[in-house]
């Protein structure tokens, strides 16, 4: 043992087991503090390492249990224990490993040390290098949009908080880790994530260098309105955008003092032929044997019966099917049950929307005469001659089964929509499925609710007032992540796009957050070069629309974020996701998260939920979890060496998220002061 180790040590292993190792303290000390030649350490505190030198490396120990042993002799008269001659032991487990000169802290460990090491205290210098807190910030020369070149500093790794054992000491993650991959941050209501979430990004964005973190883009599913107040310290130059969920009629809150300039505002909207059928499904709660085909169909018949004109071309392709659906439905009302004015008002109804240059309500109309009840078989030989003649015009439209048009994502009305399904439900029948309209009449409800209900009015579009970047949803995303065409370039706007669905109902944010993410995943797939400008959606309170249930309808948003979550590192799209209900997240998305912040976790199958994600940790670490305090969390993933209890840094400012102040606001004076603003516009109840 080199003379410097053999000054450190403070005992001896006494006992090797495959899950634990047992270190006896040396003799004559009455506690388990250490005067080292270089400072006090408390090396008997739980959290705290250790280190046994192994030939050319070091096996790095940590503290999980101390006890102590009184070993003076049995005496009636001795009341208390001699603290000074008792055995101390400690109970450490093997966390990793480290060259004794130079190199990097590895996790993990190979081979055990033998019985009677010494163990050593760990100095600060050891300290650093298994946090991997070495690494300054490197100076670096890059080119700005004009082609000049700037020289700034780019750090290694960013500032977390403080180790909760180590007073003061920072604990610090790498960048590339803990941004390069998928991050989940848990812990009960109260715990303090949304501090935390809001801590990291902060942390991003506070460097006084330059090279700030100008290419950075993150997107909020901010569900309950804590973090646009987060960004008001964020220095100018960090340019953002906050977007509110809200019924037309109220206004989007004003930009706070200190972001003036910084923050553009607007109302969210999200054009609803943006949708996927998959997502129209979730919309309308199809179910997936007969209601999603259904609309699936009404959704291609908006792309066949367009409310503009889209040019010759288009026109004379779909024109045969065209006249193939309405010849069909209207030969099918004509061959139905009903009676002859029901069938002449169903179908002039129907022509009314859908109609082509061969079919159409004066063309058809004129066989449609009724004489006592009858198309024909009357006394009038002229009416049953023209409706002859209408059933062999239409007769002559009607194909072998065309192919139906698929839906285009072009823009359309909810009412064109509505009329869509309708035709949809007619052309089923007309192929001999007589019940379709009785299995679709939820789908069809649930389709006037959404275009009668004003909460959905950010679906409801009007493409004619939408502004350039409504209108497409390349567009759409570039202004989300905060870019835009410069020239023949791109030109990076903003960095921080905050989308306020604090108003919004569960299946509303369960919708936005679904199409959006889908929209900017889609895009990111899209980009060339791929993975050149990664996208971080942070997801507020995900359980609500990552679950791990299956929908018993269709489609659920959690597929969108899974297919994220899987292949998202690709072209640079990444989830941050907090949650305080792991157990109820979808497992497929916790899998794939490279590094994970716990907070206090303490209903049981939370904590079931964490130990099958994390089996490499130590059960004492995990036990930890239920009497953390708030504001400390335990971190581990690959951008830390180590799994790390530590005290979170402080968000400055916090998130609107601070625990209720029951005392002071229960005893006041008598008539007290009451807050609450009213409403704009509002008058006496």
């Amino acid at each position: 043992m080199a003379r410097d180790d053999a000054s450190r040590a403070i005992g001896k292993i006494v006992s090797v087991s495959a899950d634990r190792l047992v270190v006896e303290l040396h003799r004559g000390s009455d506690n388990f503090t250490i005067v080292g030649f270089d400072d006090i350490h408390y090396v008997a505190t739980l959290g705290s390492y250790l280190m046994v030198a192994m030939q050319a490396e070091y096996v790095i120990l940590e503290v999980v249990g101390l006890r102590e042993k009184d070993s003076t002799p049995s005496d009636a008269n001795h009341t208390e224990m001699d603290k000074a001659s008792s055995a101390k032991f400690l109970d450490v487990v093997p966390v990793g490993s480290m060259p004794m000169q130079g190199g990097s802290f590895r996790f993990g460990v190979s081979t055990f040390p033998s019985l009677y090491a010494d163990a050593l205290y760990a100095r600060d210098e050891d300290l650093d290098r298994i946090f991997n807190v070495e690494q300054p910030s490197e100076l670096e020369t890059k080119k700005d949009a004009s082609g000049t070149d700037q020289q700034g500093s780019v750090p290694h790794t960013i500032e977390i908080g403080t180790f909760a054992v180590f007073k003061g000491y920072p604990v610090k993650s790498r960048l590339d880790e803990l941004f390069g991959g998928h991050v989940a941050v848990l812990g009960n209501t109260g715990s303090g994530k949304s501090c935390t979430v809001a801590s990291i990004f902060q942390s991003v964005f506070m460097k006084p260098e330059a090279f700030a973190a100008l290419g950075a883009a993150f997107v909020i599913f901010d569900v309950n309105g804590e973090y646009r107040r987060a960004l008001d310290n964020v220095p100018g130059w960090i340019k953002s955008c906050y977007l509110k969920a809200s019924e037309p009629d109220m206004p989007v809150p004003d930009v706070s003092e200190k972001r003036q300039g910084s923050e553009i505002k607007d109302r969210f909207r999200l054009p609803h032929w943006f949708m996927s059928v998959d997502e129209w499904a979730l919309l309308l709660r199809a179910s997936e044997k007969s209601q999603l085909p259904a609309l699936r169909t009404a959704l291609g018949l908006t792309t066949l019966f367009p409310e503009a004109p889209r040019g010759d071309v288009a026109e004379n392709k779909l024109k045969k099917i065209r006249n193939h659906v309405s010849a069909k439905i209207i030969l099918s009302i004509l061959y139905s049950d009903a009676s002859s004015p029901s069938k002449v008002d169903r179908i002039l109804a129907l022509l009314n929307t859908f109609s082509t240059d061969k079919i159409s309500k004066d063309i058809v109309s004129p066989g449609l005469s009724i004489y006592f009840g009858q198309f024909r078989d009357g006394p009038r030989h002229d009416t049953s001659k023209k409706y002859e003649e209408l059933l062999e015009r239409l007769n002559r439209h009607v194909q072998d089964e065309p192919v139906l048009p698929g839906y285009a994502n072009t823009p359309f009305s909810f009412e064109r929509l509505k009329a869509a399904l309708d035709l949809a439900l007619f052309y089923e029948e007309a192929n001999g499925n007589k019940q379709i309209r009785e299995y679709c009449s939820q789908l069809v409800t649930r389709l006037k609710s959404v275009i009668d209900n004003p909460d959905y009015e950010f679906l409801r579009a009007d493409i004619d007032a939408l502004q350039a970047h409504d209108r497409e949803p390349t567009h759409y995303v570039d202004r989300l992540i905060g870019i835009a065409v410069e020239g023949e370039c791109y030109k990076k706007e903003r960095q921080i796009c905050i989308v306020d669905l604090n108003d919004a109902s569960d299946e509303i944010v369960e919708l936005a957050s679904s199409v959006v993410a889908r929209l900017i995943f889609d895009r990111m797939r899209r980009a060339d070069p791929r993975n050149a400008m990664p996208v971080h959606l942070i997801l507020e309170e995900a359980h609500r629309y990552i679950s791990e249930k299956p929908s018993r309808f269709a489609i659920d948003a959690s597929i969108t974020f899974q297919r994220i979550a899987k292949e998202g590192r690709k072209y640079g799209a990444f989830l941050i996701v907090a949650s305080q209900r792991p157990s109820e997240l979808s497992k497929t998305v916790l899998s794939q998260c490279n590094n994970f912040i716990i907070h206090r976790i303490q209903n049981p199958d939370d904590l079931s939920q964490i130990r099958q994600m994390t089996p490499f940790i130590s059960e004492t670490v995990l036990r930890r979890l239920p009497s953390l305090p708030k504001q400390h969390a335990l971190i581990f993933g690959n951008s830390v060496n180590i799994p790390t209890t530590f005290r979170v840094r402080d968000a400055d400012p916090t998130p609107h998220s601070n625990d209720t102040q029951v005392r002071d606001i229960w005893y006041v004076p008598m008539d007290p002061y009451v807050c609450w603003k009213p409403p704009k516009g509002s008058s006496d109840f």
